[in-house]
C-alpha cells in the first residue's frame, strides 16, 4: 500500500478541492474533499502486476486517479470527473496538469446530457425511497441534485460548465436547511429538467467528445515518462524512486 500512495505522493500533476467548497455552499461544517490525477511512471505497465487505476488518501476525504483511468471517465462525461477538471479551486499543479486542464473542452460533448440527467435520475430515486420510508428527503442531497441539474442545463445552454453556484447560493441552502417543502422541491426539479431538455436541442457542445486529441496528449505524457526510465529492467519500487527523481529535476530547471 505504501508503494501505491507514493504515486500520489510522487506523481500527482493536479489535486482540487471538490464538493461544497469548490460549488460555493460551503458552511462552518463543511469537509475539505480532495481529488487529483497523478501519472504511473510508464515502467510500472511493464509488469503483469499494474499500477492501480485510482487510490483513497493519504489524506481524510482524499481520491485520485491515474491518468489515464481519469481520461477514461471524462471521455464518458462521467459529472464527477468533469467538475473535477472545473474546480476554482487547484492546490497543486503540474506543467503536465496544466496541458490535462487545456484539455477541458476536448472532453465536453452533448453526452453529458445522458450522463448528468442519468446520474440525477438516480439521485431523485434515493431521494423518493426516503420520502416514503422517513418522511421528508435527506435534505443535502436534495440541495446537491437541484445544484447539478442546474449545472447541466447551464453547461447545454453554454457549453461552458461552471461549478461555483453564484447567486443561488442561499436559495440552495435553503433546502439544504430543510427550509423548502418537499413539493416545491419537486417544482423546481420539475423545471429544471424541462428547461435542461429545451437546451439539450439547441446546445454548441459537439456531438462528441475530441477522443484522439486527448489520447495524442496520454501517450506524450507515456512516452516522455518512458524516456526518462533506466534501459535496464527495474523493479516497482525503482520505478518510482527514478521517476520522482526526475520529476524533482525537470521541476527546478
Amino acid at each position: 500500500m505504501t508503494e501505491a500512495l507514493d504515486l500520489v505522493r510522487d506523481h500527482t500533476i493536479y489535486s482540487c478541492v471538490m464538493g461544497s467548497r469548490a460549488f460555493g455552499l460551503a458552511t462552518d461544517g463543511s469537509d475539505t474533499d480532495r481529488r487529483g490525477v497523478y501519472v504511473a511512471p510508464t515502467p510500472m505497465f511493464w509488469r503483469f502486476a499494474k499500477p492501480p487505476t485510482h487510490l483513497d488518501g493519504p489524506g481524510e476525504e482524499q481520491f485520485s486517479w491515474e491518468l489515464e483511468r481519469f481520461c477514461e471517465l471524462a471521455l464518458r462525461a462521467n459529472p464527477n470527473i468533469l467538475e473535477c477538471l472545473h474546480s476554482p479551486l487547484v492546490e497543486h499543479i503540474t506543467d503536465t496538469g496544466r496541458e490535462l486542464l487545456a484539455l477541458r473542452e476536448a472532453f465536453l460533448s452533448r453526452q453529458v446530457h445522458a450522463t448528468f440527467t442519468g446520474y440525477a435520475l438516480g439521485q431523485r430515486r434515493k431521494l423518493d425511497a426516503d420520502v416514503r420510508q422517513y418522511g421528508a428527503p435527506r435534505w443535502k442531497h436534495a440541495m446537491h441534485l437541484l445544484r447539478l441539474l442546474t449545472s447541466c442545463r447551464d453547461l447545454l445552454r453554454t457549453g461552458r460548465l461552471t461549478l461555483d453556484v453564484g447567486e443561488d447560493r442561499e436559495a440552495l441552502l435553503a433546502v439544504k436547511r430543510g427550509e423548502v417543502s418537499w413539493d416545491e422541491v419537486l417544482t423546481r426539479m420539475t423545471r429544471l429538467a424541462t428547461e435542461t431538455e429545451k437546451a439539450a436541442a439547441g446546445t454548441p457542445l459537439p456531438a462528441a467528445a475530441d477522443h484522439a486529441r486527448v489520447e495524442d496528449f496520454l501517450v506524450r505524457v507515456r512516452r516522455t515518462s518512458a524516456d526518462r526510465a533506466p534501459a535496464h529492467p527495474v523493479s516497482a519500487d525503482q520505478a518510482l524512486a527514478h521517476q520522482a527523481s526526475a520529476d524533482r529535476a525537470s521541476a527546478h530547471q
